[in-house]
């Protein structure tokens, strides 16, 4: 293993990984590349060489140094083939790819299509792959959103009004359930369970006879939009409500130390796969110990686990 190339998308702890990449790999004598703006990088010829020097002062960093792009023209066989005589003529002997499902989806098709070796590394602040506790990203994501329904809270209260703040997640609730939790929220709506505005609106209203002037909903983006919900639960109660959109606040800013270090560990250890010649694997955190799951099974569907969180919620509002 004499040269090995990177690929990112963006999320909070993907410079620690980075980072701790090309710090391992110098140890063992191995040249490493940055692969810039993702899979179109790799089809363009967009690298850069990354030593010690240029991964100095970057693990507090959000984002990607490296930059990144969502990349259609991969899915055509075409780029795909352009990809993989770039990597053959830069003599890069197996690519880290740092990325949630899209973009290990891809590192998928390179590895058993192309005989590319691959490690993928999860990174994704939605935590939506398949067989990983924690992926990057994901504890800064929350943290923000829950910095940012603390403040909506302070509005909320004072002007005693029904508030539908919608957090990101398409096909996953964990940013919507964990803020929910953590933030005292009176109810969360996410894709992995049914929604009835009509038991929702019946609480708010038994509530407010009660005197409970204020309620939180949170909402996954996958599950609803926000506007659509507040004029359905106006309409059922005739009480004002307001939303919050977060948006993409929530796939920036300075990673937590959970991610820091996760980033940390898992691109090490992505390193030490490659030596050790465990290629076409994810590395990936199991109840805190790195383990290694085959790509094909990263890249299945996950739904979370709705254990006791939802229960608690409710028992809690």
């Amino acid at each position: 293993m004499k040269k090995i190339a990177v690929l990112t998308r963006d999320c909070a702890g993907v410079n620690a990984t980075i980072r701790a990449i090309v710090r391992t790999a110098f140890i063992y004598d191995i040249e490493v590349l940055g692969i810039r703006r993702g899979y179109s990088g790799l089809i363009d010829g967009d690298f850069i060489k990354l030593d010690r020097r240029s991964v100095s002062g970057i693990i507090n960093l959000g984002g990607t140094i490296l930059k990144t792009s969502r990349c259609k023209r991969f899915y055509n066989e075409e780029f795909q083939r352009q990809a993989v005589k770039n990597i053959k003529e830069n003599n890069i002997d197996a690519i880290i790819v740092v990325g949630g499902n899209g973009s290990l989806s891809a590192a998928n098709i390179l590895a058993n299509k192309y005989s590319i070796p691959v490690v993928g590394v999860p990174a994704t602040i939605d935590n939506d792959v398949n067989g990983v506790d924690l992926t990057l990203g994901a504890d800064t994501a929350v943290n923000v959103a829950l910095d940012a329904l603390d403040k909506i809270r302070d509005t909320v209260t004072s002007l005693e009004r029904i508030f539908i703040v919608e957090v990101m997640g398409r096909n996953c609730g964990y940013i919507a359930l964990q803020v929910a939790l953590a933030g005292g929220c009176e109810e969360v709506l996410i894709p992995e369970m049914e929604m009835d505005l009509d038991i929702i609106s019946k609480e708010i209203l038994e509530g407010n006879k009660q005197g409970k002037a204020s309620w939180i909903i949170i909402v996954a983006e996958g599950k609803a939009h926000a506007h659509d919900i507040a004029d359905i639960i106006t309409d059922k109660t005739g009480l004002e409500t307001r939303i919050a959109v977060l948006g993409h606040i929530q796939r920036g800013g300075r990673p937590t130390a959970t991610d820091r270090i996760l980033g940390a560990r898992l691109g090490n250890y992505a390193v030490e796969m490659l030596k050790n010649g465990i290629i076409n694997h994810c590395v990936a955190i199991k109840e805190d110990d790195i383990i290694e799951i085959p790509l094909n099974v990263t890249i299945q569907p996950k739904k979370i686990d709705l254990g006791g969180k939802y229960k608690l919620i409710k028992l809690l509002t």
